[in-house]
């Protein structure tokens, strides 16, 4: 990770049609902001329009849910240590109803107290899919149930997608203000 941005959010007045027409597509949804790695795909405009809109779908409209949705998405951040992804979705995370107890548990690495099959399910298959880059038949089996087939779909996409955030941040070093401390180590 490095220490300052090495790419930076083009002056509007600079935008190409295909750059102001991406920024257009991520205003007009659901977020109303640009989020942080679109700083960076906006050099590429069609990565930049494809990629909002997974992810608009992947943190908004999977059947996982805000709670389960979050939960992937801090364990992805943190594996990553993405300090900017990890701001923005632990505020997200506490407003679902995630247990502050249980994301300072995933912040240090520790394994949380979860209270449900599905809560559990998306924590196992999380950390063992970015952990060993797989997910063995027995887990497999623990994720369908708890998830579904469709919801373990929807939790892989969720994860690639959020790695893929968290790279993006991670290398062009799209980090937190000055004003707010890393708080993952």
């Amino acid at each position: 990770m490095t220490d300052r941005c090495r790419i930076a959010l083009p002056a509007e007045k600079d935008w190409t049609a295909a750059q102001a027409q991406a920024v257009a597509e991520v205003t007009a949804g659901r977020r109303g902001r640009i989020p942080g790695p679109m700083i960076a795909w906006l050099a590429s405009p069609e990565l930049a329009r494809r990629a909002q809109t997974l992810g608009e779908f992947c943190r908004y409209e999977t059947m996982l849910g805000p709670v389960l949705s979050e939960l992937a998405i801090l364990l992805t951040a943190r594996h990553w240590t993405s300090h900017y992804e990890w701001i923005a979705h632990k505020r997200a995370a506490l407003e679902a109803g995630l247990a502050a107890a249980v994301i300072s548990d995933i912040a240090a690495r520790r394994r949380p107290g979860l209270t449900t099959p599905a809560e559990w399910a998306v924590y196992n298959v999380s950390q063992s899919l970015l952990e060993t880059r797989g997910v063995p038949e027995a887990l497999y089996a623990e994720g369908v149930a708890a998830l579904g087939e469709r919801g373990m779909v929807e939790l892989v996409g969720l994860l690639g997608y959020y790695a893929m955030v968290s790279m993006t941040l991670n290398t062009f070093g799209i980090g937190l203000p000055e004003s707010v401390a890393p708080e993952l180590l």
